[in-house]
């Protein structure tokens, strides 16, 4: 399958997508969303891959929204900005948290407006040293959009959720890392290297366990503790009768690495 404005393979059960508009930071198009919907098509279908790597091209990761674009240009006030998230990032949002397979994300450089949110949405976010996090929708009158205003004061309290998206101050990687925005901050230079060695090992890992990790973490956000009890339960009671469950309990037993299948 050829992109214009991604970049897309499937190597070692894993899923490689490079937004790769480079001149414009990756900001996003209505092309580019239709090539990135095509792409995490084939992720879900395919059973072979089981983790899925996003990056950007270049020196940016995303500078979300290409303003230029026909389909969000200001037009005497006539713009449905609304039409957009509908058609488009919140449908994004939504696959990247629902995907029953581990999303690892590595932000290259800067991450700006939805771009830092999309990167938000994934599960495990690497960011190189020189990355920033901006939350630049007030300065053109907006709202943070893409799941910013709902992740945001979940993950970094109120006060700096406010001040982020009120002031737009860019967030560094290390500053993101030691708030709980990301998993890790690492050099530029190891970038690449670090987040495809653990693509890697979640590509040969438990996958069903994987996906029943990313629910539970995700809904219990809002689940009251009683139902989050029984949620936990009747998903042990499934993965207990999985043969990953197996493997990796034999595999345990005989002191040898485990080797899962993601059933």
């Amino acid at each position: 399958m050829a992109f214009d404005t991604i970049l897309f393979e499937v190597a070692d059960g894993a899923a490689r997508l490079t937004l790769n508009r480079p001149d414009r930071l990756n900001s996003f198009t209505q092309a580019m969303h239709e090539e990135v919907a095509q792409a995490l098509s084939q992720v879900e279908r395919d059973a072979q891959v089981r983790a899925l790597l996003i990056t950007g091209a270049g020196r940016g990761f995303c500078a979300g929204q290409d303003l230029s674009d026909p389909a969000v240009a200001a037009s005497g006030g006539d713009t449905d900005l609304g039409a957009a998230l509908e058609r488009s990032y919140n449908p994004l949002i939504r696959r990247l948290v629902a995907l029953p397979k581990p999303v690892v994300c590595a932000v290259n450089g800067v991450a700006a407006g939805a771009g830092a949110n999309i990167a938000f949405a994934a599960d495990i976010v690497f960011a190189a040293k020189s990355a920033k996090f901006i939350q630049s929708f007030a300065n053109i009158g907006l709202v943070p959009d893409s799941g910013g205003t709902w992740i945001l004061p979940r993950l970094v309290g109120q006060a700096r959720a406010m001040g982020v998206a009120i002031t737009g101050q860019p967030i560094t990687a290390e500053q993101a890392e030691s708030w709980g925005l990301i998993w890790k901050a690492v050099d530029d230079a190891a970038l690449k290297d670090e987040s495809e060695a653990l693509v890697q090992k979640l590509a040969k890992g438990p996958t069903k366990g994987f996906a029943a990790i990313k629910r539970a973490i995700r809904e219990g956000w809002d689940n009251p503790l009683h139902a989050h009890l029984d949620l936990e339960r009747d998903m042990q009671r499934e993965l207990g009768r999985s043969n990953d469950y197996r493997e990796g309990v034999a595999a345990f037993s005989e002191k040898r690495p485990p080797k899962y299948t993601g059933n």
